[in-house]
């Protein structure tokens, strides 16, 4: 709708609840044939503009990694009117971050390739679909964590912005679409993750394993470390997966023990310990990783507590990140944690025996993931 400084600017106009009779008096933007329709008309029911608002502005802080205000709210620290937490929790609002928070958006020739592969080739990232907050920086990079198995979940974290909804059969053809982009991108560490498929007897095993050696086959050489879900317990196929030989095997235990009912509902503290312990068990070979979200209502105690409960289950690497709510149907954060005590945290986990550990507000279990492995192990290829 304009261009200022070379910059555009971009307009977008939704009918909510609007009366359409005087658009047949006129032809619409000159467009014959063309008739208006409301968000009203379309889905039968009327709704509150406000909460367009809402959903509006959580749907294009996601897509382009910006925060993004309501104008018409009053001066003073910024807040969203959000809808009641899942679950029946209290109304929550959605707090303004911290400017250690911000980032600004890279482009250029990488980013583009990153994202037309993405596109293209019918690939899933966990960045786009649990709205990282480092994607464009990745992207622009030229790396990517892909997500296997779908897009749906079978879980419904209350952290999580992936979608939870009936799940599709597994995709035949996704292990090659993804060693042919790791081969376009010429990658030499790969990330693989996957939604929770409970649905499945083996939780996915067999898929991931089939994914590793596609990318194998098409990229001799290439690192590839796989951030999986708990199986359920399922060590048959835990063992699965320690056969192929990852080079590093990631499980997140997310948070402190005491809030896995409201954070992870359908989890269990120590099914995950017990997940990372096995893996040294059955392939002590394979380099074991876990990654912790802070802000979200635990105590220092708490925090070194669960710190030490991962290092002894024989756990190698450490992430520690700043939670961010999705969207204001998730939890809402608690508490934004300085990069200080990001430092005085990963200080207290290298003594405590990690022999790596990325800590920071924008940390996520699998960002730089390479650099992480690389920098604290000899790479055993």
């Amino acid at each position: 709708i304009a261009i200022r400084h070379g910059i555009t600017f971009h307009g977008l106009a939704l009918n909510v609840n609007l009366d359409l009779e005087p658009f047949g008096w006129i032809t619409p933007c000159g467009l014959s044939g063309v008739s208006m329709t409301s968000m009203e008309q379309e889905l039968g029911k009327s709704l509150d503009i406000k909460s367009i608002k809402v959903e509006m502005i959580d749907e294009i802080s996601g897509i382009f990694g910006c925060t993004t205000t309501l104008a018409s709210l009053p001066a003073g620290p910024e807040t969203f009117p959000g809808a009641a937490r899942r679950g029946g929790d209290d109304q929550k609002v959605r707090t303004a971050k911290p400017k250690w928070l911000k980032k600004r958006l890279p482009s250029g020739p990488a980013f583009e390739k990153t994202r037309r592969l993405v596109s293209t080739g019918k690939l899933h990232t966990v960045c786009q679909e649990a709205r990282c907050p480092n994607q464009f920086e990745c992207y622009g990079k030229g790396t990517a964590t892909f997500m296997i198995m779908g897009e749906k979940c079978t879980r419904n974290c209350r952290f999580c912005a992936v979608s939870h909804a009936p799940v599709e059969p597994l995709d035949p053809e996704e292990p090659e679409r993804i060693a042919s982009a790791a081969a376009d991108m010429a990658l030499d560490y790969v990330v693989l993750t996957s939604v929770t498929r409970d649905d499945l007897p083996d939780g996915g095993a067999h898929h991931f394993v089939r994914t590793m050696q596609a990318i194998k086959a098409r990229r001799p050489g290439t690192l590839v470390e796989i951030l999986i879900p708990d199986l359920q317990g399922n060590e048959t196929a835990l063992a699965l997966l320690c056969r192929e030989q990852p080079a590093v095997l990631n499980h997140n235990v997310e948070t402190v023990e005491r809030l896995y009912p409201r954070v992870r509902p359908q989890a269990r503290y120590y099914r995950s310990l017990q997940l990372l312990a096995a893996v040294k068990e059955l392939n002590p070979s394979i380099v074991t990783k876990s990654g912790l979200m802070v802000g979200l209502g635990e105590t220092g105690e708490e925090l070194v507590e669960t710190m030490s409960d991962i290092r002894r289950a024989g756990c190698d690497l450490l992430t520690l990140g700043q939670y961010l709510q999705p969207t204001t149907a998730h939890l809402a954060v608690k508490r934004f944690v300085p990069p200080e005590e990001f430092e005085e945290l990963r200080a207290i986990a290298l003594d405590l025996g990690f022999k790596g550990v990325a800590a920071g507000p924008h940390v996520r279990s699998s960002y730089r993931a390479g650099h992480l492995y690389q920098g604290a192990l000899e790479p055993v290829r």
